[in-house]
This record gives structure tokens, C-alpha cells and sequence, in this order.
């Protein structure tokens, strides 16, 4: 019968095992580098979100009416751009098609994405969408690296093209774009970021406000430290 210390041995050696299988079986996350503060890009994640997303996943963390203040878009361009799915500038996202429908067609009803970027991470997400290869075994006819078995379908693969999952002749797995898409590969990666982009930013829509008021309070703060340190000497000075 083992004793404690034995036990504890093969509880951490199982544990290290899994974890260095887990790692040697994910896909190395690419670093997203997008840029929040990017009005630009957020107006383009925007309109990348409803074109792309907004057909099987909502949000409704976020309105329409606060996309518009924060991405220096007004109401008839939001009602133009954006809103293919709402009609007052209050709504929230929402998914165009039915939850009951989507649970059934994918076997669960996509999940919806106000907070995602918080849960996963831009680096997941970016790596994630751009991650998919064809697979006959799946019921939508992709899979992805980073998540497999995913029930979401390769959505952008018009963009991305299609792209193969096979060892190379140093026997490691790698994907390779077999029938190219409509973008190039740098323009593809850059419609990824600017989506990101946009999912960061309806995940906390006042981090850059909080983030520019912290600056001021921070800089509030040193100044009146310099004043009270002033003061504190003026009036210890003939205190010996």
C-alpha cells in the first residue's frame, strides 16, 4: 500500500504529464497587437462584427447608441453601417438567427461574445479565427487547432480560403493555405485585428475613458505631493 509521500509523487508526476501533453497539442498563441484607442479600427471591427458574427452571436452588453458616441459614428450611419438587426439606437446586439435553431443546426446555441475577449483573451481569439482547416470528419466540414471540435463553422473561410492540417516533412503539423480566399494573408491578419479590435472594446467600453482619467488622477496626485512636501518643509524649517 502506498503511503502519503508516495502518493503525492505520482499525483504531481500525473498532473506534469497532462500539462506538458496539453502544451506540446496547442497551438502556439500569435500576439494579436491591436489597438484599442484605434477609432479607425474599432469602425472597421464594426462593421467586420455584423457583416461576419453578428448573424449567430450577439451582444448585449453593448448598444448601438454607445457604439455611435464612442466611434464618432451618427445615428443614420449606425442605422446604415450597423443595425441590420435592430431598430432603435438603445437595442443591443442580437443574434440574427433564432437560439432554438442554432442549438440545433450546432448542437449548442453560439455563445455570446460582450465579454469574450475579457474570458479568452485578444491572442485566443485572433489565433482562434484564423486557426481552422478543412476536415471531413466535422459536421460543418472544418475544425480548428486551437479549439478542437469546435461546432462553430470556418465563417471567414471566403476570406481566408481554405487551408490543410498535415505533417510536414519534419514531422510536425502546420497549416497551409490550399485554396487561397479573397484576401492575402497580411490582409487578412489585418481584417483579424481590427475585429479584435472591436471585441476588446465592447468587452470594457469605458477602459480608455478610466484609463485617461487615471493619468489625470496620477498626475493630480504627484503634483500635490510636490505641493505638501513644499509645504511640510516651509513649516518645519526652524525645527531643529
Amino acid at each position: 500500500m502506498m503511503n502519503y509521500k508516495q502518493i503525492l509523487i505520482f499525483v504531481v508526476s500525473f498532473f506534469m504529464i497532462t500539462i506538458n501533453s496539453y502544451a506540446a497539442d496547442t497551438k502556439a498563441l500569435e500576439a494579436a497587437n491591436n489597438d484599442s484607442k484605434d477609432i479607425k479600427s474599432l469602425q472597421r471591427g464594426a462593421r467586420n462584427f455584423m457583416n461576419y458574427c453578428s448573424g449567430c452571436h450577439s451582444a448585449e452588453y453593448i448598444r448601438f447608441e454607445v457604439i455611435g458616441a464612442d466611434l464618432g459614428l451618427t445615428e443614420s450611419q449606425l442605422k446604415q453601417f450597423l443595425m441590420f438587426n435592430a431598430e432603435q439606437t438603445f437595442d443591443t446586439i442580437k443574434a440574427s438567427m433564432p437560439q432554438v435553431d442554432a442549438a440545433g443546426w450546432f448542437g449548442q446555441a453560439p455563445p455570446d461574445l460582450s465579454l469574450m475577449a475579457r474570458a479568452k483573451g485578444t491572442d485566443y481569439i485572433f489565433t482562434f479565427l484564423k486557426s481552422f482547416y478543412l476536415d471531413d470528419m466535422s459536421p460543418t466540414g472544418a475544425d480548428n487547432v486551437v479549439l478542437a471540435g469546435t461546432s462553430m463553422p470556418n465563417v471567414l473561410w471566403e476570406l481566408q480560403g481554405h487551408q490543410s492540417f498535415e505533417d510536414d516533412e519534419h514531422g510536425s503539423a502546420h497549416l497551409e493555405i490550399i485554396i487561397p480566399g479573397k484576401m492575402s494573408q497580411k490582409d487578412f491578419d489585418f481584417f483579424l485585428r481590427d475585429t479584435v479590435n472591436f471585441l476588446e472594446y465592447i468587452s470594457e467600453p469605458i477602459k480608455n475613458k478610466r484609463q485617461a482619467l487615471g493619468i489625470k488622477v496620477l498626475l493630480f496626485l504627484a503634483f500635490f505631493l510636490v505641493l505638501a512636501y513644499l509645504l511640510k518643509k516651509e513649516i518645519w524649517k526652524d525645527v531643529k
